[in-house]
C-alpha cells in the first residue's frame, strides 16, 4: 500500500470511513434492492484501490499518478451506471433482452478494472484465475474430451461475467453477502480494535500463559486466536500480533523459523474461531442456507482442538529446550485484565442475538453500537470521534480488497457454472478416486491447498466448494450411510478448513511468509513449521465427515468419544514429532507415538473405542517409560 500523506490521504480515509458507515447504517435500517446495494458496494470500494496501491514496484509511493486516477474513474463508471439504472437492470431478462454495445463496453471496463485492482491489492494468482475462466468460456469448445464446452459469443461471456446477478459474476450472490453481512462484521471487528479489545486479548493471553514454560509462544497462540476473531485476515493477524510475539519467542530461545511458524499457524486459525469466523463462513451460510449460528456451533469443538494442538506442540518444544517463562515484569496483573473486561459485553450481545436467530447483519449492527456504548463507560476505553472515524476507515481499508476478490471469485464461479466445468473437474477427481471416498477426500484436500497457493481463503473456498461438495455428498451418502442434508454442512466445513490451512502451507503461504519477514527466517521453513503445528486442521477436517460428534451431533457420549479421540491423537502426534513427553524421547518412542496418533486420527475404519485406546495407550506407555529411559541415557 502507498504511504500517502496530506489532504489526499485524509480524503481517501474519510471516503472509506463513510462507505463503511453507510454499510453499517443499512444493516440496522434496511438494505436497498440487491442490485442497488451490490453496485453501490463496488462503486465505493473499487476505485480507491487504484489510489492506494501502486501499479508496479517502481511507481510513486507517496502519490498516485495520472494513470492511477484514470484507472479509478474507469472503475467507477460501470458500477455508477448500474447503480443509476438499477430498476432497468433488475427487470431485464438475462440472455434474452438485448445486450447493446454500450453495455458491452461497460462490462469490459468492469472486468478489466476488477482484474487490475485484484492484481494490485489482492493476489496475482486470482487475477490469472479470472482470466483463465474467461478464456475457457471463449475457447473451451476447442478442447477435447471432458474439458469440451459449448461455444459462447463474446457478448454472452461479458453478460455472464458482469450482469447476471442471479447466478454469479460481478453482481452475483457472493458480492451480495459481502455487501451486507460480511461488511458489517468487519466494521464490528474494527470497532473491537479501536476500543482496546486487542489490548484485552493480549493481556489475557499473557496472564493465562506467560507464567509457563515457553510463555511468549503460548501467549502468541492465545492472543492470535482471540485477535483472529476480529481481524478478518490471517496476514493482518500475523503482522499485528507477530510484531510483539515473534521477537519475544526468539528472545527466550525459539528458532526464528519456529517462532514464525507458531505465529502464522495461530493467526491462520483465527478464521476458524467462533463466534466471528472468517468471511468464508458467512459465504458458507449463504451457499448452504444454513443459519450462521448453526455453523458456529458445529465448528466450535474443531476450533478449540486446533488451538489445543498448537499449544501442545509449543509446550513440547519449550520443555525440550528448557525454556523459561516470561519475565514477571512483562506479565500483566489480573486487575489490569479486569480493567478492560467490560469490552466482552458486546461480544456476548452478538452471540446472544445470533443464537436467537436474528440476522447476522443486524446482530453485528447492534453489537457495534453496544461496543461504542460499553467502551464509553470508562475513560480508558472511551472512543472519541477520532477513534470512531479511524475504526470506520480501518474497516473500509479491509473491505476494499475483499470486495474485488469476492467479485472476481464470482466471475470464476460464473465461468465454471456456465461452461459445465464444475461437473468436468468434479468428474475428473471422482474418476481418479475410483469410487474410494477416503481417496476422494485426499484429492479434494490437495486441490483446495493448491488453490490456496494463489487465492485468498474466501475465493479458494468458494471455487473448491463448487467443485468438491457435490462429489463429497454423492460418494458420502453411500460410504457413510448419511443423507444429503446430513452431509451438506460437514462437506462444506471440510473444504473450508483446508482453504484456511492453505494460508500457512508450503510452497506459497501468505501468512507464513509475513511471519518469516518479521522473524527474519526462511519463508519455506517457516511454512513447514506452520503446517506441522496446524496438524489439527487436517485431522479435524476429516473428522467432520467421519466423526459427527465433533460437530456436537449425536449423544453427549458420542461428542465426548469423538473429542477424546482427537485430543489423544493430537497429543500423541505433537509429542512424537517434537520428541518430548515428560522427558526427551528416543526414536523408538517417537515412532510409536506418531504411528498411534496418525492411526487414531485417520484410520476411521477402526471402531472408535479402539482408536481412542490406541492413542491413549501409546501416551500412557511413553509417559511411563520415557523418564526411566532418559535417566539411563
Amino acid at each position: 500500500m502507498r504511504d500517502l500523506a496530506g489532504p489526499l490521504r485524509g480524503a481517501i480515509l474519510v471516503w472509506l470511513a463513510g462507505a463503511a458507515a453507510l454499510h453499517l447504517y443499512f444493516a440496522g435500517f434496511g438494505f436497498p434492492e440487491p442490485i442497488t446495494m451490490r453496485s453501490l458496494h463496488l462503486l465505493v470500494f473499487v476505485p480507491p484501490l487504484f489510489l492506494l496501491y501502486p501499479a508496479r514496484a517502481g511507481a510513486p509511493r507517496h502519490r498516485p499518478s495520472l494513470p492511477d486516477w484514470l484507472w479509478a474513474l474507469a472503475a467507477a463508471a460501470p458500477h455508477l451506471w448500474v447503480f443509476l439504472n438499477a430498476n432497468a437492470v433488475s427487470d431485464r431478462m438475462e440472455y434474452v433482452d438485448d445486450f447493446p454495445t454500450m453495455m458491452q463496453v461497460l462490462a469490459v471496463l468492469a472486468i478489466v478494472t476488477l482484474l487490475e485492482a485484484t492484481r494490485r491489492a489482492v493476489e496475482v494468482g486470482l487475477a490469472w484465475m479470472i482470466l483463465i475462466g474467461l478464456a475457457y468460456m471463449q475457447w473451451g469448445y476447442l478442447l477435447p474430451g471432458v474439458l469440451n464446452s459449448r461455444p459462447f459469443l463474446p457478448a454472452e461471456i461479458l453478460e455472464a461475467a458482469w450482469l447476471v446477478p442471479t447466478a454469479g459474476g460481478v453482481y452475483g450472490p457472493l458480492t451480495g453477502i459481502v455487501a451486507t453481512t460480511i461488511a458489517v462484521f468487519i466494521v464490528f471487528g474494527s470497532f473491537m480494535q479501536g476500543s482496546g479489545t486487542g489490548r484485552l486479548f493480549a493481556n489475557l493471553g499473557a496472564a493465562l500463559a506467560g507464567r509457563f514454560s515457553g510463555g511468549p509462544a503460548k501467549v502468541a497462540v492465545i492472543t492470535s486466536g482471540l485477535f483472529g476473531t476480529m481481524s478478518g485476515s490471517s496476514v493482518a493477524n500475523v503482522i499485528t500480533t507477530g510484531a510483539m510475539t515473534i521477537p519475544l519467542m526468539t528472545r527466550i530461545g525459539y528458532r526464528p523459523a519456529m517462532a514464525g511458524g507458531i505465529e502464522s499457524a495461530a493467526s491462520v486459525g483465527g478464521a476458524l474461531m467462533p463466534p466471528v469466523m472468517g468471511a468464508a463462513a458467512f459465504v458458507m451460510a449463504e451457499i448452504t442456507n444454513i443459519p450462521y449460528s448453526q455453523i458456529v456451533v458445529a465448528a466450535a469443538i474443531g476450533a478449540v482442538l486446533y488451538y489445543f494442538a498448537i499449544l501442545v506442540a509449543v509446550h513440547v518444544e519449550a520443555k525440550k529446550a528448557g525454556m523459561a517463562p516470561m519475565a514477571a515484569a512483562e506479565i500483566p496483573a489480573w486487575r489490569e485484565v479486569a480493567r478492560d473486561a467490560h469490552l466482552l459485553i458486546p461480544v456476548g450481545v452478538l452471540v446472544w442475538l445470533m443464537m436467537e436467530r436474528w440476522s447476522g447483519n443486524y446482530a453485528a449492527f447492534v453489537a457495534t453500537l453496544s461496543m461504542v456504548a460499553v467502551a464509553a463507560l470508562f475513560a480508558r476505553t472511551r472512543m472519541g470521534w477520532r477513534a470512531i472515524l479511524d475504526s470506520f476507515a480501518n474497516a473500509g481499508l479491509t473491505m476494499a480488497p475483499l470486495a474485488v476478490s469476492i467479485a472476481g471469485a464470482g466471475i470464476v464461479v460464473s465461468a465454471l457454472t456456465a461452461t459445465g466445468m464444475v461437473v468436468a473437474i468434479g468428474g475428473i477427481i471422482k474418476e481418479l478416486a475410483g469410487g474410494s471416498f477416503p481417496l476422494l477426500l485426499v484429492l479434494l484436500a490437495i486441490t483446495v491447498l493448491a488453490l490456496g497457493m494463489g487465492l485468498p481463503t474466501t475465493p479458494s473456498y468458494i471455487i473448491a466448494a463448487a467443485i468438491g461438495v457435490p462429489q463429497i455428498i454423492e460418494l458420502g451418502t453411500r460410504a457413510l450411510g448419511l443423507s444429503q442434508a446430513e452431509l451438506l454442512l460437514p462437506a462444506h466445513l471440510f473444504i473450508f478448513y483446508f482453504a484456511v490451512l492453505a494460508d500457512a502451507s508450503p510452497p506459497v503461504a501468505a501468512a507464513a511468509f509475513a511471519a518469516a519477514a518479521i522473524a527474519k527466517a526462511s519463508p519455506l521453513l517457516t511454512s513447514v513449521h506452520a503446517t506441522r503445528l496446524g496438524i489439527a486442521g487436517f485431522t479435524v477436517g476429516f473428522a467432520f465427515l467421519y466423526d459427527p460428534g465433533i460437530m456436537l451431533r449425536g449423544s453427549w457420549g458420542d461428542v465426548a468419544l469423538a473429542t477424546g479421540i482427537q485430543v489423544a491423537a493430537l497429543t500423541a502426534i505433537c509429542a512424537g514429532y517434537g520428541g518430548y513427553l515428560r522427558a526427551p524421547l528416543g526414536w523408538a518412542l517417537r515412532g510409536l507415538l506418531l504411528a498411534a496418533g496418525l492411526v487414531a486420527a485417520f484410520l476411521h475404519d477402526l471402531p472408535d473405542p479402539a482408536r481412542l485406546g490406541l492413542a491413549a495407550g501409546a501416551l500412557a506407555l511413553t509417559a511411563l517409560l520415557s523418564p526411566m529411559l532418559a535417566r539411563r541415557a
